[in-house]
C-alpha cells in the first residue's frame, strides 16, 4: 500500500502524485511563460533577476539547476559561469525539459541536460559550488529528502538557492485568495485551455510550508547561514542556505 500525501487540496497516493504532477505539466509547458507573465503580472521576471544576483555565480562555477523548467535561472547562471563552467538544465518533466533545452540552443548556450528526480539526483557527492530550484519544491513529495539530496550535491561552502511562493502577508491574504482561486483558473482556461492545473497550482502554493517552516527544513538537512527574502509581501520567498 503506497502511503498518501497532497495534492494541492487532495490527498493521493504518492506513487499517484508522480503521475498527476507530471500531467499538469506537460499539460502547460507550451504556454508556461506567457501564464507565468500573466499570472505574476511580469513579477517572476524580477524575482528570478534577484535570485541570480544572490546566487553569485562566477567563471568556472558547477552549477545545478533542478526544476529547471523552461530555463530561465540557467540560462543567466550559464553566461556567468562562462565555457569553463558546468551548468546543469534538469527537470522531471519531459515536455517542460524539452522546452528549456530549445531555449538553451536558441540562445546559443550548450549546457547539459537531464531528465532527474530531485529525490535521487544522479550526481556525485560535494560536486556543484551553487543549487537551484525555483518554483519547483512545493510539487516535490518528500521534500526533506530532496533538500538533503541538494545538501549531498553541494560542495562545502556551496550554496542552495530556493525561490517559492510562500505565505503572502495578512492584509493581502483574502484579495490574494480571491485572485488564485478565481482569475487564475479563468485565466488557465483561456491562455492554455486548462483550468484544472491552474486550480492545483494554487492548492500546491496553500499547502507549501511558510517561510519559518522552510527555514526550518533547510537547517534539518544540514544547511547553515539559512535566510529568507520575502518578495513582494511574501507572495513569493526566496531561501538560501549554505552547506558546511
Amino acid at each position: 500500500m503506497s502511503d498518501s500525501t497532497h495534492f494541492g487540496f487532495k490527498t493521493v497516493a504518492e506513487d499517484e502524485k508522480v503521475h498527476k504532477v507530471a500531467e499538469v505539466f506537460h499539460s502547460v509547458a507550451s504556454k508556461y511563460d506567457v501564464m507565468n507573465d500573466l499570472m505574476s503580472a511580469g513579477l517572476h521576471r524580477a524575482w528570478k533577476a534577484f535570485t541570480i544576483a544572490k546566487a553569485g555565480i562566477r567563471p568556472g562555477f558547477k552549477v545545478l539547476d533542478i526544476a529547471a523548467g523552461t530555463g530561465d535561472l540557467t540560462k543567466a547562471f550559464a553566461k556567468q559561469a562562462g565555457p569553463q563552467g558546468e551548468v546543469w538544465l534538469t527537470d522531471i518533466n519531459e515536455s517542460m525539459l524539452k522546452v528549456g533545452r530549445d531555449r538553451m540552443l536558441n540562445a546559443g548556450l550548450l549546457t547539459p541536460t537531464a531528465l532527474c528526480d530531485a529525490e535521487n539526483l544522479p550526481f556525485p557527492d560535494n560536486y556543484f559550488d551553487r543549487v537551484s530550484v525555483a518554483f519547483g519544491l512545493r510539487n516535490m513529495t518528500h521534500k526533506d529528502k530532496a533538500l538533503a539530496q541538494m545538501q549531498r550535491v553541494l560542495k562545502p561552502g556551496g550554496k542552495l538557492l530556493v525561490l517559492e511562493f510562500s505565505k503572502v502577508a495578512t492584509p493581502l491574504q483574502k484579495p490574494y485568495d480571491l485572485y488564485s482561486f478565481s482569475v487564475l483558473p479563468w485565466l488557465g482556461q483561456k491562455i492554455a485551455g486548462d483550468a484544472d492545473s491552474y486550480r492545483y497550482l494554487a492548492e500546491s502554493i496553500r499547502m507549501h510550508p511558510d517561510q519559518e517552516s522552510l527555514k526550518q527544513m533547510m537547517q534539518d538537512a544540514g544547511f547553515d547561514r539559512v535566510e529568507y527574502f520575502n518578495l513582494t509581501a511574501g507572495v513569493a520567498a526566496l531561501h538560501t542556505g549554505v552547506k558546511l
